[in-house]
């Protein structure tokens, strides 16, 4: 086994997984930084998040070891966190979900906060230090955030509660379980390791995973395949996978409150062909489904996605203009058509930036001429400008970035006036 596999190094944030992938993809010195903003508690800002949100996404494993992830949800003020240290959640998995015997005293758990409104998140976890009838105290061993890439707005709303149907369990799914899927711009996976001794590092993982409506395909009922896109270099997930290939999903109908969750045995293609069938993916993951659980209205939350919720571009050219002004042309990720601009109006776009807790957002007038299937802003280079610089310096062809539709009243709205 590769030295990187046994000896991790003493005292990092990441395990044996996630620095072999780190080093096999070239970002090894991430972990400079993430020893700065992994930390062993919950800071202040953490502590408000998680305790104002409507429902928390977790990750644990069954009976038979498998990892599965739901969603704990509750009337306001169902989460609190008496100290950095922990978190009381007075929830847990409903009857005749996959992990509805799993939240038991000294079970690893993965948390995911995600605020779909307005596309933060951020992930804790831990181990479960108290169990009751009604309620867990949540021990934290890592707290980080997580930038908003591939998050699709949504707003919540509650409605009145409904006894929920009976679980639907199998091995293979239905066609209309794979309908779901196919159409889902947004699932959660859960992943885990625990090696020898007691770092923090190990434990259970709860992330999310967002692509344009179809991003998971059912090649069958039991296999799915998604590809996966560059993130923040912690490589969390795909290191639990390298070291445990097991994973559980998780699907949620936002219109019903349903929720499908899936558990099996991943396996990861870095060179795939498919490559191209997917733009900016930088490996395809492969689930063989082991078992089914379908929940029909398990949560009485129901989100709808925002018209103006951000898009994925794709940058396809990078012009330099002068010796301090570029010009980057877009399109979007996923091949469809631009939100339609008038002359004068600009483009708010997002980047993440290493080192930022929270996206760097600026605006940037269009120069491209309307109608086109592209978008093009000029950019120049701003001395110590951050995002300028980084435009400038670190996005090449291929990247994508996050933008909203064209805005802004300042347009041209006689076409022969002279300016």
């Amino acid at each position: 086994m590769n030295d990187r596999l046994t000896n991790p190094s003493e005292g990092s944030p990441f395990h044996a997984g996630e620095q072999a992938v780190q080093e096999r993809l070239g970002v090894r010195d991430i972990e400079d930084w993430a020893r700065k903003v992994v930390r062993d508690h919950l800071p202040e800002q953490h502590r408000t998040f998680h305790t104002a949100q409507p429902f928390l996404v977790a990750a644990a494993r069954d009976r038979q070891d498998r990892p599965w992830v739901t969603l704990l949800d509750g009337p306001d003020g169902f989460v609190t966190s008496p100290d950095p240290g922990h978190l009381v959640i007075r929830s847990k998995p409903s009857p005749g979900d996959a992990l509805e015997q799993s939240f038991t005293k000294g079970a690893d758990i993965g948390i995911l906060g995600i605020e779909l409104a307005t596309r933060r998140r951020n992930r804790v976890n831990g181990r479960i230090a108290e169990s009751t009838g009604d309620a867990i105290t949540f021990r934290v061993d890592q707290a980080f955030g997580n930038c908003p890439q591939y998050i699709r707005e949504r707003g919540w709303r509650r409605v009145d509660d409904r006894p929920p149907a009976s679980p639907r369990r199998g091995t293979a799914l239905t066609p209309d379980q794979q309908a779901w899927i196919e159409t889902a711009d947004t699932f959660f996976i859960a992943s885990g390791f625990r090696g020898a001794g007691d770092s923090p590092a190990f434990g259970m993982d709860a992330s999310h995973r967002g692509g344009e409506r179809g991003f998971v395909r059912s090649s069958n009922g039991t296999r799915l395949q998604f590809p996966d896109y560059a993130g923040n270099n912690h490589y969390n997930t795909i290191g639990n996978l390298v070291l445990d290939p097991r994973a559980g999903f998780l699907f949620i109908d936002f219109e019903t409150g349903s929720l499908l969750q899936l558990t099996g045995t991943t396996s990861i293609d870095w060179d795939a062909a498919g490559l191209d069938d997917f733009p900016s993916a930088r490996r395809l993951v492969t689930l063989d489904v082991e078992e089914i659980v379908e929940l029909p209205s398990a949560t009485s939350l129901r989100w709808a996605a925002d018209a103006d919720s951000v898009r994925s571009l794709r940058l396809v050219d990078k012009i330099p203009e002068s010796d301090d002004v570029t010009s980057f042309v877009f399109e979007a990720r996923d091949g469809g058509p631009l939100a339609a601009f008038e002359p004068g109006q600009h483009l708010p776009i997002e980047l993440a930036i290493p080192g930022l807790d929270e996206p760097a957002r600026r605006t940037y007038s269009l120069s491209s001429a309307p109608g086109t299937e592209r978008y093009r802003i000029s950019v120049k280079r701003e001395p110590g400008g951050l995002v300028s610089g980084h435009l400038h310096d670190r996005i090449e062809a291929g990247a994508i970035i996050d933008a909203r539709h064209p805005a802004g009243d300042f347009m041209m709205t006689c076409n022969v006036c002279p300016l």
